[in-house]
């Protein structure tokens, strides 16, 4: 009887389960949903690299004319305004893991397929790797030295006028020592909103459905000080006027949304860093600064490599030991980063508020 068998390394095989594994990570990926192209996305992707050759992408920026113009049969020439452009720089690099089997006699004992298991594992840890390394990136977490972890770019602190603080706090320490008094408020998110629109350049919002949308990613902790807040006007007031008036849409970015206050639409993440200031850094609890990240549209940029465009990761098995052995490797050439244009962070202002475990 004649079978079919795709062995290790099989050539349609390698393609079809680098695609079924990207396919599956994309899917699991948290960040997806505000994710793409365009450059209403709140993490625009950058295909520039996957053409050619080269492992840095530059982006550009051109401000708005200011000038007053000229009237009537005024003088124009010797009265023209330069182009004023700042740009950033995107870099990609390749990033692999790998799982390997303890042998054939292992795989024996167990009911599963270790190729399928590595797909999973995989799976979930590229998941993982990239929401990290985008908040990461976003929140300006310059305490996470390892690339690995950053996008594969260093990151960089919030610009000095792209941060809220607690209790009008003017530093993170400040805000930690003001525990009591500088925990997350829906103010913060008015505050927020202001300095998007009147900083230079704006943050542009999201466009959903035609409106103009923000997005904010909170810590649990900060969302459990906006939750318990029973004042009026506060959380449990906002959620009933949003059931009340049917405020839903079908967009993925809505999709496990905490709710929406000011046109800024709320997200959980665990992933939302504790500061590095010296009191946190000393703390021996969970208690202290986070930062909570307060997105417009083209704050962040993801990119990959060339070769890249239907398998995005590369899916290598081998044997080892006289093939007593099953090995897997996925890998991808990628890189993400925050926005930054002339030091000033793009898309993005980080709302620095004391946080802790409740109960």
């Amino acid at each position: 009887m004649a079978t079919t068998q795709y062995g290790v390394n099989h050539p349609l095989a390698v393609k079809v389960w680098s695609r079924k594994l990207f396919q599956e990570a994309l899917k699991q990926c948290w960040f997806s949903k505000f994710m793409g192209e365009g450059s209403d996305s709140l993490v625009q992707v950058q295909n520039d690299l996957r053409k050619g050759p080269g492992d840095r992408i530059t982006i550009g920026l051109r401000m708005q004319l200011t000038g007053a113009g000229v009237q009537g049969d005024g003088t124009l020439e010797g009265n023209e305004e330069a182009l004023t452009t700042y740009s950033d720089n995107l870099l990609i690099n390749q990033l692999r893991h790998a799982v390997r089997s303890d042998g054939r006699m292992s795989e024996q004992r167990v009911p599963f397929s270790v190729r399928e298991e590595a797909r999973t594992g995989l799976t979930d840890w590229w998941s993982d790797r990239i929401d990290t390394s985008l908040i990461n990136q976003l929140s300006g977490n310059t305490g996470v030295s390892d690339t690995k972890y950053t996008g594969n770019n260093s990151t960089t602190a919030p610009s000095s006028g792209n941060i809220v603080y607690g209790d009008g706090q003017s530093s993170e320490a400040n805000v930690i020592s003001h525990s009591a008094s500088a925990i997350m408020s829906l103010k913060y998110i008015d505050y927020a909103v202001e300095k998007a629109k009147v900083t230079t350049p704006t943050i542009r919002p999201i466009k959903i459905n035609g409106e103009d949308k923000y997005v904010l990613f909170l810590h649990p902790y900060q969302v459990t000080d906006l939750r318990v807040n029973t004042n009026s006007g506060q959380w449990l007031d906002i959620q009933k006027a949003a059931m009340a008036g049917g405020q839903v849409s079908n967009n993925p970015i809505y999709t496990g949304a905490l709710g929406e206050y000011n046109n800024v639409i709320l997200h959980s993440s665990t992933r939302i860093p504790r500061t590095t200031v010296a009191a946190d850094a000393t703390s021996t609890t969970q208690a202290g600064c986070y930062r909570a990240v307060f997105c417009g549209a083209q704050a962040a940029a993801f990119a990959y490599g060339q070769n890249n465009s239907d398998n995005k990761m590369s899916w290598t098995e081998e044997l080892f030991d006289y093939g007593n052995q099953l090995g897997v490797s996925a890998g991808m050439i990628f890189g993400a980063k925050k926005m930054v244009f002339n030091s000033t962070d793009f898309g993005a202002i980080v709302i620095a508020t004391y946080a802790a475990a409740h109960g």
